[in-house]
């Protein structure tokens, strides 16, 4: 019996990281038996192409790279984890709780594209994927919405929290707005459930968006 896949999605600095970490306290409380996963999985030698791109080894923008080139580097690595990692556990009938997926091509690198030519790149992404590299489909997606002004605001207050560098994608303001515009509509056709993490013009507490997103998952887990 295989388990559950969800995967929680967003535009760079929506709290991904933050709602996995919660939502995984969350379920070691309840005793459910899971797997945390994390993509790009930066060290590992099956991401290093991926990381070259972020870094601007490929171009200096997100647009030098295109969609389809971009979103192979990312595949490879998801593969790679699969099968070394997760697939056991998966097949096995645990729990996998992602923090990106495959959606997360659909997120960044869709909006390279005109939007007429975008319905054909996402059912070559998903072929590719779930069927031709056999890595399973998603159970539930929730996707984390921020307008792009606050994601902007949350990605140079964690920059300067952990003294890190931008990549070429949280370096273009551009970009990350094209990503929530694009994504918002590519969620709604994908039948991914949309939490908004802002209210009022200023970002909701963690602990609070934590609740809106038990809500989702936890028919899938009791």
């Amino acid at each position: 019996m295989k388990g559950k896949l969800i995967v929680l999605e967003g535009t760079d600095g929506a709290g991904k990281a933050t709602q996995a970490r919660l939502m995984a306290q969350h379920l070691e409380r309840a005793g459910v038996s899971f797997r945390q996963v994390n993509f790009p999985r930066y060290g590992s030698p099956f991401a290093a192409p991926v990381e070259r791109y972020l870094q601007g080894d490929l171009g200096k923008k997100p647009g030098d790279v295109s969609a389809y080139a971009a979103s192979t580097l990312y595949a490879v690595d998801r593969y790679a984890s699969y099968r070394q990692d997760w697939q056991g556990d998966y097949e096995g009938g645990k729990l996998i709780l992602a923090d990106r997926y495959t959606t997360s091509n659909a997120v960044h690198q869709a909006p390279k594209l005109p939007e007429g030519e975008r319905r054909a790149y996402l059912e070559w992404l998903f072929d590719l994927e779930y069927r031709r590299l056999a890595l399973p489909e998603p159970d539930l997606v929730i996707y984390l919405d921020l307008p792009a002004e606050l994601s902007e605001q949350m990605l140079r207050r964690r920059q300067e929290a952990t003294h890190t560098q931008a990549d070429i994608h949280e370096m273009d303001g551009d970009y990350l707005r094209a990503c929530r515009e694009s994504t918002r509509e590519i969620a709604d056709k994908l039948g991914w459930r949309r939490v908004d993490c802002s209210r009022d013009g200023t970002v909701r507490s963690p602990e609070d968006i934590h609740g809106e997103l038990w809500e989702l998952v936890r028919p899938l887990v009791v």
